[in-house]
């Protein structure tokens, strides 16, 4: 056992990615006792105090079933509607699933651009991170049926002229929702065992490849093919998974249909191939702590200060007596004491002008204050960075 493998058990945030020959069994039916065995190992997670999200795959093929579509459509608008329908049939399998294992699951879609913008992408990790705080789990999907990024990657890769940009799939997205939450490990679970040395279907003598510490060209030109009936592939998968370790999340690639292959992972057992983080502290801190230049100070009470210190806690209006600077939602600012000390720094949830008007006022009075209330907290732990 590598000395990566013996530290995947003390993983505390885990996205785990279900592709689409996972979810189902032919691309179209469910693969429900398949399903039924992967949610129990999430519900078991989630039960001993772990945060898991699911990025699930699988709503076009259960459209298809439902609306009698033998052939996988490629139609862009077709593939849409199937998208639409098959949703709410994927998302019902899961509920039950998890609500019978006594698990609460929360359903999020989402666009590429819902990441691409810093105030979308700030309120998508503030949702998630509420989910997991309050012993959700949060299953994800690509909104696909108002969505063409992940529809029209697949109708490229089937020799379709595609009718829009393309920027990428499933895999990508949960690369990216691990990123943003600062996940110690990102599950891929596909239809194989892993990434191999060449494609299994061509050369019987290919070998599961156990480790991979960089995955640069040659890792990607290893990669073989892409999967019937889903939109991403070996290749997807370890673009996905360049991203994220680069990032600072370990990365596992491995096969969906095995027994208890979560557990297994977890338990550091020689399975799929396994992609280490290149760097141990998350660049979200580092940005937080040292990269970005702050745009303004928000100036704390010693109550608060002590709070945030000891018993790390977010930082709340009441606790704010000074605003300095001129600064949007989601700018870095610092946090000072009366003397002008700097004590740390975070990622502001309202502008500056929001954040005077609330200072050293109860977070149940910011309706009031503001007409909405999109935070409790000015500064939520974690975006939070203490001792910069």
């Amino acid at each position: 056992m590598s000395s990566t493998r013996r530290t995947l058990g003390e993983a505390h945030r885990l996205v785990v990615k279900l592709g689409t020959h996972v979810v189902t069994s032919d691309g179209v039916e469910l693969a429900l006792p398949r399903l039924k065995g992967l949610i129990a190992s999430i519900a078991r997670l989630r039960q001993s105090g772990r945060e898991v999200v699911l990025v699930s795959s699988g709503a076009v093929g259960m459209g298809m079933r439902v609306l009698g579509l033998k052939e996988r459509p490629r139609s862009l608008g077709l593939r849409q509607a199937c998208a639409a329908v098959g949703q709410g049939h994927l998302m019902s399998a899961y509920t039950g699933v998890f609500a019978a294992l006594g698990v609460t699951a929360a359903q999020v879609l989402l666009t590429q651009e819902d990441l691409g913008d810093r105030d979308r992408a700030l309120c998508v990790r503030t949702t998630l991170m509420r989910l997991l705080e309050l012993g959700a789990v949060p299953v994800l999907n690509e909104n696909d049926s108002v969505s063409v990024r992940e529809l029209v990657e697949h109708q490229r890769r089937e020799g379709v002229a595609p009718e829009a940009p393309v920027f990428g799939d499933n895999d990508g997205l949960s690369a990216q929702v691990a990123v943003s939450l600062d996940a110690d490990l990102l599950i891929l679970l596909t239809n194989v065992d892993g990434v191999f040395t060449a494609s299994p279907s061509v050369d019987p003598s290919a070998t599961r490849i156990g480790e991979i510490q960089v995955v640069d060209d040659e890792a990607l030109g290893r990669a073989a093919g892409f999967s019937n009936g889903g939109t991403g592939g070996m290749a997807s998968k370890l673009e996905a998974a360049r991203l994220a370790v680069a990032e600072g999340t370990t990365v596992v690639i491995a096969n969906g249909s095995a027994d208890k292959i979560i557990d297994r992972i977890l338990a550091g057992e020689d399975v799929g191939t396994l992609i280490p983080a290149a760097t141990s502290r998350r660049a979200r801190w580092r940005h937080i702590a040292i990269s970005a230049r702050a745009q303004g100070a928000l100036v704390v009470n010693t109550g608060a200060l002590k709070a945030l210190g000891e018993r790390k806690a977010s930082l709340l209006p009441i606790g704010v007596v000074a605003v300095e600077g001129s600064f949007e939602q989601g700018d870095v600012v610092e946090i000072r004491d009366g003397s002008g000390r700097v004590h740390g720094r975070g990622l502001v949830n309202y502008d500056a002008a929001a954040c005077r008007r609330l200072a050293g006022h109860r977070s149940d009075e910011i309706d009031a204050l503001l007409g909405h209330r999109s935070y409790d907290a000015l500064i939520t732990r974690d975006n939070l960075v203490m001792g910069a």
